[in-house]
């Protein structure tokens, strides 16, 4: 909305994969806190260590595809348009998703 765009049935597309990303870093973060677990660390010791080790490549991933859709993003050609809404979607949900977790 801010940036001007409504939600369409390619921002909702956008949000899917949003979501894939999402649970995808939320397991890279739960797999080492396991691991951690099962090796015979207390519950809260195994999270605190995975979050200590494990918020570089989350932050990677985020910064990273960010970056790769943010041309799209700012993009103003009329081919384009049709795929910036999904584009807004996914970059700026990223960045927020994150900044939550």
């Amino acid at each position: 909305m801010v940036l001007g765009f409504g939600l369409s049935i390619v921002s909702l597309m956008g949000m899917l994969a949003l979501a894939g990303v999402v649970v995808n870093d939320s397991l890279i973060l739960v797999e080492y806190a396991n691991k951690k677990f099962e090796q015979g660390h207390s519950a809260m010791d195994a999270i605190k260590e995975a979050c200590k080790r494990r918020v570089r490549p989350i932050l990677l991933t985020t910064i990273t595809t960010f970056c790769g859709l943010a041309p799209m993003v700012f993009e103003t050609s009329r081919q384009a348009q049709f795929v910036v809404p999904m584009a807004v979607s996914l970059g700026f949900g990223i960045l927020f998703t994150t900044l939550v977790c």
